[in-house]
């Protein structure tokens, strides 16, 4: 038995100020206000300080100086470790346009490392985000790989594993809606990503269970003209179509903060995913790093709180963490908090099908918290009533 006491206990809708939450056997057994005695629990004073959900991150590449591309089950277990240390209590480990093989070899490593991942944040599952994308608004994806989804390949790799939750597409590609009607039929939900569709492709991709937006405005079209005649991207496709949820990099750099106030303007708090999508050099000091596997990654150079390309002409990956991204929506973005950690906690979980049992801190979900102070700076991590993080006093 864990008990989480004297702390401001943020809900989707309240704080209650002076909470107590205790959990047994990894699930919560008690919200409430005010100080409980608990007989043989071990205690955690929260001292004043917001004890929040788990954070979800449901787009995150590497971090500590590891990259889930590498294929190093050990790399797994050590990003896990790292983004623990800032809040982040679920992932979904995510890979990059790569040839068949070595998207077979992530796999593999990923159901290895997921059954010894007990001291990080937990893995629910994959994201492969490519290779089927537009080569116009491929970003940073290696365009070796960048190509139409194959049936053959898309069903091959799908009948190796059920790891996979969830698969960045561009929908406009030959056979994209059918491959987005295979995705769903296998539990996996179709994204879309890094395109150049118009707003009659993203409602035919929407209708057929594209329903996330991923990395909203970084890799997608806006506003075109093809001759006289203007049409709405996905950007605007997203706005309009309320039901579609969005993703966004919130590190105020990949989004300045008059676009993370627009997009929290038309969609809120319900349909907003903040997300790290950070590569290898999150939590590391700045400097030269590698996007993507080490054996054929592209190097980049990490300065100003972003990767860039070496010659400073675009950015080339996050290197966010979860604890920034909540602090950019409330500081930049002037979000209250409460909706802030909605973003990353239970609006996620809802995406990505687990809010039964993660997002938020209510009686039979898992032990998820994180106690924080007023900078949104991580104190304790706790994972199914397990410490995993508990910041040096």
């Amino acid at each position: 038995m864990i008990k989480i006491f004297n702390g401001q206990i943020i809900t989707p809708y309240r704080i209650i100020p002076n909470g107590t939450i205790l959990i047994k056997d990894g699930i919560i057994v008690e919200v409430v206000a005010g100080d409980i005695p608990v007989e043989g629990a071990a205690e955690i004073d929260a001292k004043g300080k917001f004890i929040a959900p788990g954070f979800i991150d449901l787009h995150v590449h590497g971090g500590g100086g590891h990259d889930f591309m590498d294929c190093s089950e050990a790399g797994f277990l050590e990003i896990a470790k790292v983004h623990a240390q800032y809040g982040t209590t679920a992932m979904l480990p995510t890979t990059l346009s790569s040839g068949k093989e070595h998207l077979l070899e992530t796999i593999a490593t990923y159901k290895l490392a997921n059954e010894r991942n007990d001291s990080g944040a937990q893995f629910l599952g994959l994201h492969l985000e490519g290779p089927y994308f537009a080569m116009s608004q491929r970003g940073a994806q290696d365009p070796r790989y960048i190509r139409d989804p194959d049936p053959q390949e898309y069903q091959e790799i799908l009948s190796h594993t059920s790891v996979i939750k969830r698969w960045s597409a561009a929908p406009e590609l030959k056979g994209a809606i059918e491959f987005g009607r295979y995705l769903l039929s296998k539990g996996v939900l179709p994204a879309i990503a890094h395109t150049d569709a118009v707003y009659e492709e993203v409602v035919d991709a929407f209708e057929n269970g594209y329903t996330l937006a991923t990395h909203l405005y970084s890799g997608m079209s806006g506003v075109t003209r093809r001759n006289a005649f203007r049409f709405a991207g996905v950007i605007e496709s997203a706005f309009i179509i309320d039901a579609m949820d969005v993703e966004i990099i919130a590190d105020g750099i990949h989004l300045p903060p008059p676009l993370l106030k627009l997009i929290y303007k038309i969609k809120g708090p319900d349909r907003i995913a903040l997300i790290t999508d950070a590569m290898r050099a999150a939590g590391m000091p700045p400097g030269k790093s590698i996007l993507g596997s080490k054996e054929n990654g592209l190097h980049v150079i990490v300065e100003d709180g972003v990767a860039k390309l070496p010659d400073r002409s675009a950015f080339a990956g996050s290197v966010a963490t979860a604890d920034r991204l909540v602090r950019t929506m409330v500081d930049m973005a002037d979000v209250p908090l409460i909706e802030a950690i909605r973003m990353i906690s239970i609006t996620p979980a809802r995406i990505i099908g687990v809010a039964d049992q993660k997002g938020s801190l209510v009686v039979g979900k898992d032990g998820d918290a994180v106690i924080f102070n007023d900078n949104i700076e991580i104190d304790t991590t706790v994972i199914k009533g397990k410490i995993v993080y508990q910041k040096e006093h």
